[in-house]
C-alpha cells in the first residue's frame, strides 16, 4: 500500500532529509548532503527563500516504510522576473517503483495546481541559483561540490510520469595532463591590452568581504540575466550563499575584473569538498565529521568552476581568457589535478566554446524537465 504525507514537523523533516542516505547506502558514488545545511535550507525563517516564496515537502510510504520524497515549490520571484506561472518540483528521491513516483508527483502537482500554476519544471531545488537538474549521463564518478546525483532509473520514473525535456545542462571535465594552456601563455599580453582599456583583473579581497559581495551580486544578477530560467538573487539570498562559500573559498580562485573601479566580471572556483563529504556518514558533522572536514581539506585535488561571467559590453575583450588563464596557473601551483566547469546551458555557444578551447570535455549531462498542468 502506497500513501503520502505532507511534512509538517521536525520528525518528518528529519525523515525527509535522511531518506537518500538509506536509498544510496550501497552506492559508492553517493555524497551525503550536510544535515545542518539541508535542515536550514528547508526551514522557513532559516533561509531567505522563504521570505518571498513557498514550498511543501511530501514523503511517500510503501508498506509503512519511507519510499520517496519530493518538494513542490512556488518561486514567486522566478515568476515575477520571467513573466511566467511556473511551479517546480525538487528534492526528488525515490525507490525504483513507478507507483511511488506517480504518488509523489500527484501530491506535488495537486499542491501547485491549487496555487494556479500551469507548468511544472524540475528537478530544481528552489531555482537555478541552487542545485538543479537530473543526472542523465555520467554515472561513473561522484558529483563535485554543489552538483546533484541520482540513480539512472530516475530518468524512467520522471519520463513515465509525463515529463519531457526542457533543457540540458553540461558539465565539463578539464584534467591537468590534457589541458590546453594557451590562455595561461597569453595572460601577460591580454592583461596589457585590458589595462589600455582601463580594465584590471585582481583577486577578490576577503578582508573587504561585505563590499566585494555587494559588487559580485550586482555582476551576477546582470551577467546571467538572459540565461534560461534565471531569477535574480535577493540581497539576503546572495549574502547567505556567500557566507557559506567563504568557509571553503580560496581567494586565489576568485578573480574579479574592474573597469575604472567598477566590477564588470568575476570568476569563482571552489574546492571540491565532496571529496571529503563522501566520507561523512549521513552528513553529520558530529562527532567525527567535522574532524574529517578540517583535517582533509589540504588533500583535495579538484576544483569546480562554479561561475564565470562578464556583463554585456565587456565580453569578447579577453577578460574570460584571463580568468581561465589564472585558473590554470593557480591550479598548477596548487597541484590541482582536475577541474569541473559546470553547469553550462547546452545552447550557450560562447561559454561552451570557451571551455572546449581549453580542452574541456563534456563528461556529465543533467536535464531539467517540464510538464503542463
Amino acid at each position: 500500500m502506497i500513501t503520502a504525507q505532507a511534512v509538517n514537523n521536525k520528525k518528518l523533516l528529519k525523515e525527509f532529509i535522511d531518506f537518500p542516505h538509506e536509498l544510496y547506502k550501497n552506492d559508492s558514488n553517493y555524497v551525503p548532503e550536510l544535515f545542518i545545511a539541508q535542515r536550514d535550507l528547508l526551514t522557513p525563517g532559516k533561509h531567505p527563500f522563504h521570505e518571498h516564496s513557498s514550498l511543501q515537502l511530501f514523503l511517500a510510504y510503501k508498506n509503512n516504510k519511507v519510499a520517496g520524497r519530493i518538494a513542490a515549490i512556488l518561486n514567486n520571484n522566478h515568476n515575477k522576473f520571467n513573466g511566467t506561472n511556473d511551479g517546480f518540483f525538487g528534492f526528488f528521491d525515490c525507490i525504483d517503483d513507478q507507483e511511488v513516483a506517480d504518488k509523489l508527483f500527484a501530491e506535488a502537482k495537486a499542491w501547485l495546481k491549487a496555487k494556479d500554476v500551469n507548468t511544472v519544471i524540475g528537478p530544481v531545488n528552489f531555482s537555478t541559483n541552487e542545485t538543479c537538474g537530473l543526472l542523465i549521463d555520467g554515472f561513473d564518478t561522484p558529483p563535485v561540490a554543489m552538483m546533484t546525483y541520482n540513480s539512472p532509473y530516475y530518468i524512467k520514473l520522471i519520463e513515465k510520469a509525463g515529463f519531457g525535456k526542457k533543457v540540458d545542462l553540461l558539465a565539463y571535465q578539464i584534467t591537468a595532463d590534457g589541458l590546453e594552456d594557451k590562455p595561461a601563455r597569453l595572460m601577460e599580453l591580454l592583461n596589457e591590452r585590458l589595462k589600455q582599456k582601463g580594465i584590471t583583473i585582481r583577486k577578490a579581497n576577503l578582508k573587504n568581504f561585505k563590499q566585494e559581495v555587494a559588487s559580485l551580486r550586482e555582476v551576477y544578477n546582470n551577467a546571467w540575466d538572459k540565461n534560461l530560467g534565471f531569477v535574480p538573487m535577493t540581497d539576503k539570498e546572495f549574502d547567505y550563499l556567500a557566507k557559506d562559500l567563504k568557509l571553503i573559498l580560496d581567494p586565489d580562485f576568485c578573480m574579479v575584473a574592474e573597469h575604472e573601479g567598477k566590477m564588470v566580471g568575476f570568476s569563482l572556483c571552489i574546492p571540491d569538498v565532496n571529496q571529503i563529504l563522501i566520507k561523512i556518514k549521513k552528513g553529520r558533522l558530529l562527532p567525527t565529521g567535522i574532524f574529517k572536514l578540517l583535517t582533509q581539506k589540504s588533500k583535495i585535488n579538484g576544483i569546480r568552476v562554479i561561475a564565470l561571467g562578464v556583463v554585456e559590453g565587456y565580453r569578447k575583450l579577453g577578460i574570460e581568457a584571463v580568468f581561465y588563464g589564472s585558473i590554470i596557473q593557480k591550479g598548477r601551483e596548487k597541484n590541482i589535478k582536475k577541474a569541473e566547469a559546470s553547469w553550462i546551458l547546452e545552447d550557450n555557444f560562447l561559454m561552451n566554446k570557451a571551455i572546449q578551447n581549453v580542452n574541456g570535455k563534456v563528461y556529465k549531462t543533467y536535464r531539467i524537465y517540464e510538464k503542463s498542468l
